[in-house]
């Protein structure tokens, strides 16, 4: 089995085989806590169907890629931040830090956000 055959990790928690701390989901979406946290908040949307990257889902279904920015919006709404402000970042592919290459977007927040991450504390 190839690479793009073979199941993903995010496949995998999203049918319940592997648990996670899900936030939110919905027909299309699948929304879970990151297991290693970059913010207060830190919540991974992904798609339920895969594409590898946001370019591959953009070219590949927009509506569904407005399905993950409505979910990340949602989420943002149901953790507190959407008024304080909050971050959605898609990395895409290995020069980015994408790890798992089954599309997925952060929100985070929570807390002041520095230009890339969390401010440095002095």
């Amino acid at each position: 089995m190839s690479d793009s055959e073979a199941e993903t990790l995010f496949e995998r928690i999203i049918a319940g085989e592997i648990p996670a701390d899900v936030v939110y989901q919905d027909d299309t979406t699948f929304a879970f806590r990151d297991i290693r946290p970059q913010a207060k908040v830190h919540v991974l949307v992904v798609p339920k169907k895969r594409y590898r990257n946001l370019g591959e889902l953009a070219a590949g279904d927009p509506q569904l890629l407005a399905d993950v920015a409505l979910t990340a919006r949602k989420v943002a709404e149901l953790e507190g931040i959407a008024e304080s402000g909050y971050r959605v970042v898609f990395n895409t592919d290995s020069d980015a830090g994408q790890t798992v290459f089954h599309v997925h977007a952060h929100v985070l927040g929570g807390e002041p956000l520095g230009l890339f991450g969390a401010p440095d504390e002095d």
